[in-house]
């Protein structure tokens, strides 16, 4: 354990020569001095943890001595001795925070001994009061420094909080990146980095130690520190080294060289030393928020730049969509007036190719309007409408193609199935694209099986054709916008088909079944469903 270092201080040789035998057998480290002037430049020169002074000498007194030791080293326990044991210098004693009072002569040595140890414990009680009260307005800075994540109020907060509870006039904020020191912020005199190479280079090694670093113009400490100190009228100064992550930061603080602002004490270190990590986990917190916020300004610009984008590709797909819902009856047109041209034909059978075009075009004006209705929402008309004979009617219009690919047609109906409320243009649509899709997976002929029936409240209409099927590896993708199994497929088709049964409150599902092919299952309820 390190020894405790007294300075004896009185003008009687021999008081002075009992007292260091005394204690330098009790286990401290004395200097003892009969001449106040060199007890003063002892105390410049070196720390001491207790001072053990005479009140009357000739040349100085003894309330002098301890004023001086006060200024230079502020947390000093300080021991009075007197033969003149009055009121009144008791009173002035206490007014100067003497921490203890003996009476001389003393007859035993355990008298002396048993005050310095008293003079001690004061001391140091009185130093953890005073840190205590110290303290405990960091919980509120504390608050206050983490609340604000904007940088520069940030700095002007920290500077604030420390010029408030250490009660000096002068902080500075520094910053060592790469070996050079910043000036980040500042209030009154600070140490001038950038004029002086060995401010510079003492915030550097300062930040380097790891250690707090205290200064007092009139000593003890480096004389050249002390020097600098002096040049910029400071009295006394304090640097906080604190690093975090890449962050190297030191604080200071000081107090003018002046009657009014007193050396630092222990408590001032100690709070400067939490204030000062406070702050600086702050300037990263603050830190930490604006890159935060540099990330949201990405994000934004990066997702102002996917809605221009899908702006585009929305235009293109609608254009895909047009192509697709209006080529199905221009193609149903194009055979309806290619047929009735034929001269072998008779006049009925040309009156109603007539009529199937006249039908297919009467389809296309309504899909053209529905498109338009996209930007007008409610404007396409529900109503009654017979499924089976609409399915019927799109059997009749696509038999020619389904013909020419060889493509027989197994539809299992029954006479009749409730109606159901729907966009009569919409389901036809449906019907079209499944039929049609069937055609396409069946290039060399084969067989389409069309089943319907009513089935929970809805009606239930299959579509299986006898084609290669759709892998395994893609039945999950089918109902993508664009995603297409054949070559030149536009993928639109399934997606619309799909878009108008959920608007209808309806499923469309592909079915897993052991038969070769495609499987599709539409269902739409019976109910009014707008």
């Amino acid at each position: 354990m390190e020894s405790i270092s007294v300075l004896v201080v009185d003008d009687e040789p021999g008081i002075a020569l009992l007292c260091n035998r005394i204690l330098n057998r009790a286990g401290y480290d004395v200097v003892s001095e009969t001449n106040p002037r060199i007890a003063i430049e002892h105390l410049q020169q070196k720390r001491f943890d207790l001072l053990v002074v005479d009140i009357r000498m000739p040349e100085v007194d003894g309330f002098d001595v301890i004023s001086r030791a006060q200024m230079i080293q502020p947390d000093i326990a300080v021991l009075v001795m007197t033969g003149f044991g009055t009121v009144e210098t008791a009173i002035r004693a206490l007014r100067q925070g003497v921490d203890g009072l003996l009476l001389k002569p003393f007859q035993k040595s355990d008298e002396l001994l048993q005050a310095v140890r008293q003079a001690m414990t004061d001391n140091q009680r009185k130093r953890d009061t005073a840190r205590v009260s110290a303290l405990r307005p960091l919980f509120n800075v504390t608050e206050t420094l983490f609340a604000e994540t904007d940088r520069d109020q940030l700095l002007e907060l920290i500077v604030s909080a420390i010029r408030e509870h250490l009660n000096c006039s002068n902080v500075g904020y520094y910053q060592v990146q790469n070996g050079t020191v910043l000036v980040v912020a500042q209030h009154g005199k600070v140490l001038p980095v950038h004029e002086s190479a060995f401010a510079a280079d003492l915030v550097s090694r300062v930040d380097a130690d790891g250690n707090p670093f205290v200064i007092n113009a009139t000593g003890p400490g480096e004389e050249d520190v002390q020097s600098l100190l002096s040049s910029l009228g400071l009295g006394a100064a304090i640097l906080i080294p604190v690093a975090r992550s890449n962050l190297h930061s030191v604080l200071f603080a000081a107090r003018d060289a002046s009657s009014t602002e007193r050396p630092f004490r222990g408590a001032d270190l100690e709070m400067f030393f939490v204030l000062a990590r406070q702050a600086v986990v702050a300037m990263e917190n603050a830190s930490l928020y604006e890159d935060l916020r540099d990330y949201v300004r990405r994000v934004e610009d990066s997702q102002q730049a996917l809605l221009r984008a899908e702006k585009m590709a929305a235009a293109g797909r609608l254009t895909a969509s047009i192509a697709h819902e209006v080529n199905n009856p221009l193609q149903s047109v194009q055979n309806c007036l290619h047929l009735a041209g034929r001269e072998d034909l008779p006049p009925e059978k040309r009156r109603e190719y007539f009529a199937l075009a006249q039908t297919e075009l009467e389809r296309l004006m309504k899909t053209m309007q529905r498109m338009l209705d996209f930007y007008r929402p409610g404007a396409a008309k529900v109503e009654q409408v017979d499924i089976l004979e609409l399915l019927q009617h799109v059997l009749s219009l696509t038999s020619q193609q389904l013909g020419l690919r060889q493509i027989e047609v197994q539809a299992e109906l029954p006479e009749e199935l409730p109606n159901i409320y729907a966009v009569s243009s919409q389901i036809q649509q449906i019907f079209f694209n499944l039929i049609l899709n069937a055609l396409d997976a069946m290039p060399a002929g084969g067989k389409l099986m069309i089943r319907a029936r009513e089935f929970e409240n809805g009606i239930e209409i299959t579509f299986q054709d006898t084609g290669p099927g759709i892998p395994k590896n893609r039945r999950s993708n089918i109902f993508e916008p664009f995603f297409s199994t054949k070559e030149g497929g536009t993928g639109l088709g399934l997606t619309v088909s799909y878009n108008i049964v959920t608007a209808h409150g309806g499923t469309l599902d592909l079915v897993n079944e052991d038969e070769p092919g495609a499987c599709f299952r539409l269902f739409l309820p019976i109910g009014d469903k707008q």
